[in-house]
């Protein structure tokens, strides 16, 4: 009882820091790295008759070269819309249109961009690893309390360790995402 007690407190602990990676991974994919991604326009949002819905589903986002994007809207009156919403969400690019689809050129990313979507990733790395440490804290917690319902002592403590072992696991995770993008974003 103790044991499985303990078991469920370390999995909803490993969940919740499970959580804040892929949540780190889905923010890292909307950064710029030098060359087109449709992934960028993830945060951009468009007025779709009164409602605010991301571009991928009102249009088509392809990559035919590293450097251009084509937008193909399912209704050509999304057009000038979507090349507002991407002008407001000032993700760094001009769209061209010319009637049937939206055109962008990604140009070459600047040192300044770079170190500053680089400063950007880390923020969003340590607000992974907040993440990841508040879920430890909670499961401590968790422990503690249970320890004072009856569980034995050395079974909560083995838990506190565990849930360390997975924090720490977590994050070197957290650094090697980092890491793996800083490069992807530094390479020219």
């Amino acid at each position: 009882m103790d044991i499985a007690k303990q078991r469920e407190i370390i999995e909803s602990a490993k969940n919740k820091m499970e959580r804040s990676i892929l949540f780190l991974e889905e923010e890292l994919k909307t950064y710029r790295a030098g060359k087109a991604n449709p992934s960028l326009f993830n945060n951009v949002m468009v007025d779709y008759y009164g409602n605010a819905t991301p571009i991928s589903q009102v249009a088509s986002i392809t990559s035919p070269d590293a450097k251009t994007m084509i937008i193909q809207p399912w209704e050509k009156s999304l057009i000038p819309i979507i090349e507002k919403a991407i002008l407001a969400a000032n993700i760094g690019f001009t769209p061209q249109n010319n009637g049937e689809q939206i055109r962008i050129n990604v140009p070459p990313l600047t040192e300044e961009r770079r170190k500053e979507l680089v400063k950007r990733a880390k923020g969003d790395g340590e607000t992974a690893k907040i993440s990841i440490r508040n879920a430890r804290r909670e499961g401590v917690e968790l422990l503690k309390k249970s320890q004072k319902e009856g569980m034995p002592e050395d079974v909560a403590k083995d838990g506190e360790a565990n849930i360390q072992k997975e924090t720490d696991l977590f994050n070197k995770r957290v650094d090697e995402i980092l890491a793996k993008k800083e490069s992807e974003i530094m390479t020219v």
